[in-house]
């Protein structure tokens, strides 16, 4: 059986229909040992539509290309989509629906990569200065002077909760990307609202879905022979970490099981 198929000739365990769910790390393992094929394809499809902007940037930062930062930023426009799309199969995971992985990721990238195109531009320059201003001078000091970092804990602070707004707010600006089809300017105000209006479970996902990149950060010394985790699984972790604290609330606040059950009722009684 190949990495990224499955066997569906054999029979398995199962599960009862009224079966509740798990929560907590119970849940978070159970799909993630259910669906690491498909982690690892959205990861991958993730990090395709990611790395031309990446690579980009990294010329530039190190000078070897002079344009590289400002075409990283214009190399950015697919990554609204391949955002919408990814929160899209993670999310479908969460509420246990068959995914097909290659067809949801090109048909919601397709869908949104025009609206959410100049808001992955946005969240790709906010990502880019936080690295370059508080995160590369962090790793630099790390690395340099592990016993007496030189930035001082006011900029890391910074940066921090900088970040942790970015994160509070922007998985639900891409949820409403893949699920509910409004103007841009109300799906921006939506996503403030519902991040402060639910900012318990906003905070604990975006603190969450931090602790991959921090503890890679935290231990560059150690993981940098872990780079090739990155396109793998690495985004996918942090993404499952954060939606499973902030898909409740979102699907709460439209209905978005509820409404998908009902469509389909609807449809097969057509049938």
């Amino acid at each position: 059986m190949g990495l990224f198929t499955r066997d569906f000739s054999k029979a398995g365990p199962g599960v009862p229909k009224d079966e509740p769910r798990k929560k907590g790390i119970s849940r978070f393992f159970e799909i993630l040992i259910r669906e690491y094929r498909d982690l690892m394809k959205i990861n991958l499809l993730f990090t395709l539509s990611v790395l031309p902007s990446t690579v980009l940037f990294l010329l530039g930062l190190f000078e070897i290309l002079p344009l590289g930062l400002g075409l990283s930023i214009v190399a950015a426009y697919p990554i609204g989509g391949a955002l919408a799309a990814s929160f899209f199969c993670i999310t479908r995971m969460l509420r246990d629906d068959p995914s097909y992985v290659w067809d949801d990721f090109k048909r919601k990238f397709n869908e949104n990569l025009r609206q959410a195109g100049i808001t992955g531009v946005l969240c790709a320059t906010f990502l880019y200065t936080q690295f370059f201003m508080f995160w590369l001078p962090v790793m630099l000091s790390v690395i340099a002077e592990p016993d007496e970092p030189v930035v001082s804990l006011t900029w890391i602070l910074i940066g921090s909760i900088l970040l942790i707004l970015f994160n509070m707010i922007t998985p639900y600006l891409f949820l409403h990307f893949a699920y509910i089809k409004l103007g841009t300017f109300v799906t921006v105000k939506n996503s403030i609202l519902i991040a402060l209006s639910n900012v318990r479970r906003s905070f604990m996902g975006a603190v969450f879905g931090l602790i991959p990149w921090v503890a890679f950060i935290m231990y560059i010394q150690i993981t940098y022979v872990l780079f090739p985790l990155i396109p793998l699984i690495f985004f996918v972790l942090s993404w499952l970490l954060t939606l499973m604290w902030v898909w409740p609330v979102f699907n709460k606040r439209f209905s978005i099981e509820e409404t998908l059950i009902n469509e389909t009722e609807l449809k097969s009684k057509e049938d």
